[in-house]
């Protein structure tokens, strides 16, 4: 189960409890999950703060179904080769790290369980614009997975 089905059983668990106090829980994991996606901070906080079922409802909602959010009336800036390059290695070198960090973590146990690592994408570094990670995909270096994750081709 991903961060996205946890918030839609929550919202679920939350609509079906008749007592307010058994789901202060779940109102307070709710806004933990809500901190992980790109969501109005704001109003993240309001929805939970107020114990809002309907905002909670239509913000899971949002996220389940994205509206797109590049508009394709004006195209994108010219990208470089050097930049697309450079892009690419940042790119490259955040999903070692992010797969490093996947495969060093520790078990139950005082050593690493030696698993390789199952993270094939990543947001990609806020240092470069969401223009040069389309361009990456036009050119077929990358791959959109959706949500703002890209993977290697």
């Amino acid at each position: 189960m991903n961060a996205l089905e946890k918030l839609r059983s929550l919202v679920d668990q939350i609509r079906s409890q008749d007592r307010p106090f058994d789901v202060l829980e779940h109102w307070r994991l709710a806004g933990r999950l809500l901190s992980r996606f790109p969501v109005d901070a704001d109003e993240a906080a309001r929805v939970c703060r107020d114990c809002d079922i309907e905002g909670l409802d239509a913000l899971v909602t949002g996220l389940e179904n994205p509206s797109p959010t590049h508009q394709h009336d004006e195209p994108d800036p010219p990208v470089s080769e050097a930049e697309m390059a450079a892009a690419l290695k940042a790119f490259r070198k955040r999903l070692k790290l992010a797969r490093l960090a996947d495969e060093s973590r520790l078990g139950g146990r005082y050593t690493s369980s030696g698993r390789h690592s199952d993270i094939d994408a990543i947001i990609p570094p806020g240092q470069f614009g969401a223009h040069v990670w389309r361009a990456l995909e036009k050119a077929g270096k990358l791959k959109h997975t959706g949500q703002g994750f890209y993977a290697e081709r």
